[in-house]
């Protein structure tokens, strides 16, 4: 795992010198890569290309994963971050067709790859990546993102050129790149708790690569970026595969998954809720080494309604794992907190983000490099709260109208849930876009609330529609729309969001996280399914893993109603350090986009119990916070 950046300077920068810029940037990327860090400038009597990494050795410890890695013939140049975990099968591929290795890690297959089948390699790669390869005799740089974004790939072009970098705040170190706001961006996330959706960020023309995307770029021609989407997975219904049947591909899916995802040649760990996803993780490795030691790591909150312990306990028994568990007092948010938006690089939505922070801190002092984790699932098993309004939607849209009347009535029951939600979510599937500002008012979610600077959004081009867009329904149209839904999710607008939360959370401590759900195959086979495979009539979420699960999860765990993950105790928190919300909220005056004084109006009115408590005033601080520690403005 590692962190990489470079330049494409525009004609009038290829006189100067960049190594002031590589310097600096090294700094702010050295948590990405403590291990080993190189650049290559290309050009004669000019500088043309710009590549370089920072690394954090995982696989092949040696000096031979150096980078920027060449082609013997030196044409070629890669600077590369990720994991391909089935690089060893890819490598044996390449040899029957006569690819001589020189190294025994995976950049060396990555970059090879490449150079033989072209972009077409990109569709036989399992694992997380983004890199940059470099053709010194076509002139061009061909950068590329994983299928889901689990590997992260910022990029900016202007008067100064093309520049790139796996990280926001590095990319920021480049001559003339912008602190902008972006106004839309700026809004879904102050309105709504949204970001990273697409290719957008927080900042006006600064954009991410998105997922399963490449751009191939003439370096005469810096400016020219046109990204390229090389996957977008079937949603087809399939109907010749009975659900036992399915849950025993699934189950061997997941568990070749798990295997390829513990290669490594330093120690590994997994992060440990209790939940479904990260329990079937933890015994799955159980499972498949029987006789290995395995840490396990945990954000436990005891005493309240979000504590995991009892669950967290019950698959460490079961797999007779090393526990490790960390609690957290209020104030040490205080302390952590602009440790964490710097790490982050752009606002996030809730503290739940601060728990996994905290568990890979504590995965750090404990020795281990690598830990495992359950993300993705929800957004490729239908776990969260089952998507009530896309189940519904299906079912009405296609006449079963006595099925989704007691689907209605058996999903409402679940913890979490209740007939006016459930009802809620499907009005607002079914109605037109138009209308679902007016919808949300209606159930008391005003998207234009007063501490909102709803007048200068607007004149700054900013759109206020956030959540009512409905992509979904325009890159994977379908009847049915769970499934619709969870491709969106995957690939656009859900989990790049939360894996972007996990790489900087564990990056910023030198860890590299792994996501063993999410593979290009099981993302495909679980959106072929029929929906009531994921969702069952009686509402129960991941029904089919449920049971792929059974007899290496225990029943306690895969039986379980609610859903809690690393969650935290969010307003108790905030009560307990309120006096530093006030210095924070109430001593701050000018801030793009807000209006401190409704603002600071409707905080007194949340820390009087006047007006309920909900994540919008966590946002505000983390706005805040974010936009002094970056210097961020308005600007147009």
């Amino acid at each position: 795992m590692c962190g990489i950046f470079g330049w494409i300077p525009d004609k009038r920068y290829r006189d100067s010198n960049p190594q002031p810029f590589i310097d600096k940037i090294y700094k702010t990327m050295a948590h990405r890569g403590p291990d080993d860090r190189g650049h290559a400038i290309f050009g004669e009597a000019l500088f043309k290309v710009l590549i370089a990494q920072v690394r954090l050795s995982i696989i092949d410890l040696s000096p031979t994963g150096h980078q920027p890695m060449f082609s013997e013939d030196g044409r070629y140049a890669i600077t590369y971050n990720g994991e391909v975990y089935n690089y060893l099968e890819l490598r044996k591929e390449l040899e029957k067709e006569g690819v001589i290795f020189n190294t025994p890690n995976d950049t060396e297959v990555v970059m090879k790859a490449i150079i033989q089948w072209g972009k077409d390699a990109l569709l036989r790669f399992t694992g997380m990546f983004a890199f940059a390869l470099y053709d010194k005799e076509k002139e061009t740089l061909i950068c590329a993102r994983d299928f889901f974004g689990i590997k992260p790939f910022y990029w900016y072009t202007g008067d100064m050129g093309f520049c790139f970098a796996s990280e926001l705040p590095s990319l920021l170190e480049f001559p003339d790149v912008p602190r902008k706001l972006d106004p839309t961006s700026a809004y879904n996330y102050l309105a709504y708790g949204i970001t990273n959706v697409g290719d957008r960020t927080m900042l006006k023309d600064i954009y991410q690569l998105p997922p399963a995307h490449y751009v191939e770029i003439d370096i005469n021609k810096p400016q020219d970026i046109k990204p390229v989407r090389y996957w977008k997975p079937n949603i087809f219904k399939r109907s010749d595969i009975s659900f036992d049947d399915a849950a025993k591909e699934l189950r061997a899916m997941f568990l070749d998954s798990v295997r390829l995802h513990l290669r490594s040649d330093v120690p590994l760990g997994v992060a440990l809720s209790g939940g479904i996803d990260s329990s079937s993780v933890t015994c799955a490795i159980r499972y498949l080494e029987p006789h290995t030691e395995l840490h396990t790591f945990s954000f436990i909150v005891k005493g309240t309604p979000v504590s995991e312990e009892k669950w967290a306990s019950i698959v460490a028994e079961h797999t007779h794992a090393i526990r490790h568990i960390i609690e957290v007092a209020p104030y040490e948010l205080i302390n952590d907190l602009d440790d964490m938006i710097r790490a982050q690089g752009e606002p996030f939505g809730s503290t739940s983000i601060y728990a996994g922070y905290k568990v890979f801190q504590l995965a750090k002092s404990c020795g281990i490099t690598v830990t495992l984790d359950g993300q993705g699932a929800d957004e490729m098993l239908a776990g969260y709260f089952g998507y009530p309004g896309q189940r519904l939607s299906t079912l009405i849209c296609s006449g079963h109208f006595i099925k989704a009347y007691k689907f209605f009535i058996a999903t409402s029951k679940w913890p979490g849930r209740s007939k006016f939600n459930t009802l809620a979510f499907t009005i607002q599937e079914l109605i037109p876009r138009r209308m679902i500002p007016f919808a949300r008012k209606i159930i008391g979610k005003n998207p234009e609330p007063k501490w909102l600077d709803i007048k200068k959004i607007k004149e700054n081009g900013g759109n206020i529609i956030g959540r009512g867009k409905k992509l979904e329904n325009q890159m994977y149209p379908s009847p049915n729309k769970v499934i619709s839904f969870l491709a969106y999710s995957l690939t656009w607008d859900g989990i790049p969001n939360l894996l972007r939360h996990g790489d900087r959370n564990a990056m910023a401590h030198s860890i590299e996280s792994r996501v063993p759900f999410l593979t290009k195959e099981m993302a495909e086979f679980c959106l072929s399914l029929p929906e009531e495979y994921l969702i069952d009539m009686n509402g129960r979420t991941k029904s089919v893993f449920r049971e792929a699960m059974r007899g290496i999860v225990p029943d306690a765990i895969l039986d379980r109603r609610d859903k809690i993950g690393f969650a935290t105790p969010e307003e108790d928190w905030l009560n307990n350090i309120s006096d530093w919300v006030d210095k924070l909220l109430c001593n701050t005056t000018d801030i793009p986009f807000l209006n401190m004084k409704a603002l600071q109006e409707e905080w007194r009115a949340v820390k009087e119990k006047h007006s309920g408590y909900d994540w919008r005033v966590w946002r505000w601080i983390n706005y805040i916070r974010w936009i002094e520690m970056f210097n961020i403005s308005m600007g147009k």
